[in-house]
């Protein structure tokens, strides 16, 4: 259906049948927008014939299409077809013009830019169908203001401004209006157009360089004055007021090598203001000539087809008016160094004024004004400068070592003048390098000790030190060697003895100030220092310290006093025991055993060892009438080897007053069995098990039973309490029971 169209209404647009027809009476209905939907009532299709019509003009801007459903149904209801889905598309009228999305565009450019550089770009819009004639676009520059050549072009298609004209100027033409045009159908004539405005501003740059108003400049300014503005300057500049191209920037180029001139800008007026800074002297100089050059804060841009300028300059000539002056102190700031500690009335110096107008100190008087360090004071006529105080770093407001004072110069007239006097307290050797610690222990490995010196004086009356012992004796004892400036290491020459040193040692700073220490040296016979309590080790009646020699003799003493015990008890036990034992008595009491070899050795630290009085080496225990020998070996004590002297053998009791030896053993055994039992069978539970509670074999080796029992029931010297009378056998035991002996234990 073609938008707006004009009718006449109803007007038919469309219709639909169904095969089915030729069979049936068929009725023809719709659904839909334009039909049930909004907008109702602009179609509808005829019941009969199926026949679409429209009821009125349809606006595609507004509704490009719409979508109906049709029904072909009998009279019954039965529907013999599927609803057919219809498109109505509402085809587009060039009834839209098209319309700028700005009612105004701004844009701006540099002045003297080149042609082609795009300004910008307009856009415009239409509300017809796309991609069609009736939305393409073409634009055009209609006027320019003001109407001078044409500064810019307008592309047709894409609506980019770009420059047109080389040579923009803001100081001529700061703004141009252009009036465009688009136009729809490709901008044929019959095609709908609208009209926009454009105003393209043009941007200043620095290409005018400023200029002085006057090339000559004087003025009058009084001797001594100071911080006074003396004149102001101005300058012309053509560029935009108030941007970096027209701020004018001044300089002094010429006459101010002693900077007493200044000169800044006035940001409300752009004049430059010249002011002194220091005082002029009229009798050294009576005009100053200056000359003053301007720039701008933007950098000059050399604007198209123009020459480079030069800076423009200007000068001043500045008369210097002679005034009455009071005297002036030469050099203004005198600083004097005064040595620490010095002498109360020590001279440091000497401190003048001078009159500008007859150059001399004559009748020039001078004074300290109050309130100011009293460190030093002035004389008045002659201006020596004397101290009036001890100047120590170390004590209140000296320890800053230095003060300003302020200085009067006074002439005949009553004019003044002033000056400073600087006094700085130079650092001086007063303070004595001592040692920081003076208490150590050395342990026997003798490390050397590290000796720091603190001195309070500064460089350079401090470090680097040197440390020296002052006695001779200790000196060969004791060395030093250097470890640092502020440090030396203390070590022993060689092996001496243990015991407390008091060395003397002497520190001298680089000044040659000495300063005596005395450095008290534990060299005790320890590990770690905290071995030692740090008492001396010294004998009840005096001072002397228990030496190595009355230690090795006391050492001494105390071995050869064991040695004689010890040859005493060997002497008294083998004196007894001369009694031989024949070969032949031992027939019925020994059983043979079916080991042949000597056993393994238990080296086991867990083994208790035991020893009577006659150093039995075994633990015999009977039960019924069945004997099992259990041998426990400790710390080496075998049959074999109790045959030495001091020990009561086998052997030995055979000799004569063997039977004394024996009732002394049994008696000896006896008391020894009592004390010693119930403990002993206690250990050796516990040594036959392990950690965890269990029986462990690794402790006690056990014989097994091999035959019939021995009728001596022991090996031992000493056999149990209860078979002390049945001991008859031990006369006639000695060569059956010696291979009993060397069969079970391993020599």
């Amino acid at each position: 259906m073609i938008e707006n169209s004009l009718g006449p209404f109803p007007l038919q647009i469309q219709q639909v049948q169904s095969d089915t027809a030729q069979n049936y009476t068929i009725y023809y209905s719709a659904s839909g927008p334009g039909i049930d939907q909004d907008p109702k009532g602009l179609f509808y299709i005829e019941r009969e014939t199926g026949n679409i019509f429209a009821t009125r003009a349809v606006d595609r801007e507004q509704y490009p299409s719409f979508q109906i459903i049709c029904f072909a149904t009998t009279p019954d209801g039965y529907s013999p077809e599927v609803p057919l889905v219809h498109t109505i598309r509402i085809e587009d009228d060039n009834d839209n013009a098209p319309y700028f999305t700005q009612d105004l565009f701004e844009f701006c450019v540099p002045e003297n830019s080149r042609p082609g550089v795009v300004v910008g770009k307009v856009i415009a819009e239409d509300r017809d169908e796309p991609y069609t004639l009736h939305t393409t676009l073409k634009y055009r520059i209609v006027s320019q203001t003001p109407p001078i050549t044409p500064a810019f072009s307008l592309h047709g298609d894409t609506g980019v401004i770009s420059v047109l004209l080389p040579q923009l100027d803001r100081e001529l033409v700061p703004s141009y209006t252009l009036l465009v045009e688009v136009r729809d159908m490709a901008g044929q004539p019959f095609g709908l157009c609208t009209t926009g405005t454009v105003v393209v501003k043009i941007e200043d740059t620095n290409d005018n360089a400023p200029t002085f108003k006057q090339l000559q400049y004087e003025t009058r300014v009084e001797e001594n004055r100071v911080n006074v503005e003396v004149l102001r300057i101005s300058v012309v500049d053509l560029d935009e007021p108030g941007s970096p191209g027209s701020g004018a920037v001044y300089e002094i180029i010429r006459g101010n090598d002693d900077q007493a001139f200044e000169i800044t800008t006035d940001k409300n007026t752009n004049e430059g203001i010249l002011c002194v800074t220091k005082g002029l002297d009229y009798e050294a100089a009576k005009q100053r000539i200056l000359v003053i050059g301007v720039n701008n804060e933007a950098p000059y841009l050399l604007a198209p087809h123009s020459q480079q300028l030069s800076q423009s300059t200007c000068s001043v000539t500045v008369h210097v008016l002679d005034v009455d002056e009071g005297p002036v102190f030469k050099p203004c700031l005198l600083r004097l160094d005064v040595k620490e500690c010095e002498d109360i009335g020590t001279a440091i110096g000497r401190y003048v004024a001078e009159d500008p107008e007859t150059g001399n100190s004559e009748g020039i008087r001078y004074r300290i004004p109050p309130g100011q360090c009293n460190w030093v004071n002035i004389d008045d006529k002659s201006g020596e400068i004397r101290t009036v105080r001890v100047l120590d770093r170390d004590i209140g407001e000296m320890r800053r070592g230095q003060c300003n004072i302020t200085v009067l110069a006074i002439d005949r007239n009553g004019k003044t003048g002033t000056g400073t006097i600087q006094v700085c307290i130079v650092p001086g050797n007063k303070n004595f390098p001592r040692i920081t610690q003076t208490d150590y222990i050395m342990c026997r490995d003798r490390t050397p000790i590290s000796l720091t010196a603190q001195d309070g004086d500064e460089a350079p009356y401090s470090a680097p030190f040197e440390y020296r012992i002052n006695d001779r004796r200790l000196a060969s004892m004791w060395k030093l060697t250097p470890h640092n400036d502020n440090s030396w290491y203390l070590a022993p020459k060689g092996d001496i003895p243990y015991g407390i040193y008091e060395i003397p040692v002497s520190v001298i700073d680089n000044g040659g100030k000495i300063g005596e220490n005395i450095v008290r040296v534990n060299l005790c016979d320890c590990v770690t220092p905290t071995e030692c309590d740090g008492r001396t080790r010294q004998l009840a009646g005096g001072n002397v310290t228990l030496g190595l020699w009355a230690i090795l003799a006391m050492i001494l003493g105390s071995l050869l006093l064991l040695l004689i015990l010890i040859t005493i008890c060997g002497c008294c036990g083998t004196g007894v025991m001369n009694r031989q034992v024949t070969d032949d008595c031992a027939n019925h009491n020994l059983i043979i055993s079916n080991t042949e070899a000597p056993g393994e050795e238990v080296m086991d630290h867990n083994i208790i060892p035991l020893q009577s009085t006659c150093d039995q080496g075994g633990y015999g225990v009977k039960t019924g009438e069945q004997q099992t020998f259990e041998m426990v070996k400790g710390r080496g004590h075998t049959l074999e080897s109790v045959k030495g002297g001091g020990h009561q053998t086998l052997g030995s009791v055979k000799e004569g007053g063997g039977q004394t030896m024996m009732d002394t053993c049994r008696y000896s055994y006896s008391e020894w069995h009592n004390f010693t039992h119930p403990r002993l069978g206690e250990k050796v539970h516990l040594c036959r098990q392990d950690e965890e509670q269990k029986h462990s074999e690794d402790y006690l080796l056990s014989y097994n039973y091999e035959g019939k029992g021995s009728l001596a029931g022991s090996v031992g010297c000493c056999s149990d309490q209860h078979e002390e009378e049945a001991l008859d056998f031990l006369d006639q035991l000695e060569p059956k029971f010696r291979t009993l002996a060397e069969t079970c234990i391993k020599r």
